[in-house]
């Protein structure tokens, strides 16, 4: 697989780079689910979390749609996942989720996110109206670069658990 981070040129601009390793860290999401089954994806493989990687691919389709459409664009759309009062359901509650259905939900706030960001300059500022607190478009965009890399870390050690297969 070719790493396309390491194909940008040296003085490629900072919105080049960012929107480059943010999607880079979203297409190691859908490499490191590749190849599983449904059960398998809903497997939580390490005793003493309750993670598995459609917990996560749910997450990330959230905080994608929370930080792009909520913070950035300034229009929520709801929840995906939340039907109860616990924090965590996008994690907890994938039971009879499957990989193509969490997949074309994830995939859908991907493009969403993509749209919303390819409108705005990097300086382009969201508040979240939660907390009121102030967000750059830059912001956001290394915001969930992080996001993507800790959750990755995670899906590595899932997937290890359930099939042997490590990270790139």
């Amino acid at each position: 697989m070719i790493d396309e981070r390491f194909e940008l040129p040296p003085t490629a601009n900072e919105r080049t780079l960012l929107d480059t390793f943010l999607d880079y860290q979203r297409h190691a999401l859908v490499r490191k689910c590749s190849g599983l089954t449904d059960e398998q994806l809903r497997r939580r493989a390490v005793p003493s979390s309750n993670l598995s990687l459609l917990g996560l691919v749910r997450h990330l389709a959230t905080v994608e749609r929370w930080y792009f459409q909520a913070v950035i664009d300034g229009n929520f759309p709801g929840s995906l996942f939340t039907r109860t009062d616990d924090r965590d359901e996008d994690f907890n509650d994938v039971d009879s989720a499957t990989g193509d259905e969490t997949f074309a939900i994830w995939r859908a706030e991907v493009e969403a996110s993509r749209r919303i960001a390819a409108d705005r300059p990097l300086e382009a500022v969201g508040r979240s109206f939660d907390t009121g607190r102030e967000h750059s478009l830059r912001w956001v965009l290394n915001h969930m670069i992080d996001e993507y890399a800790r959750h990755l870390g995670h899906a590595d050690i899932i997937r290890e658990a359930i099939d042997g297969q490590t990270g790139e």
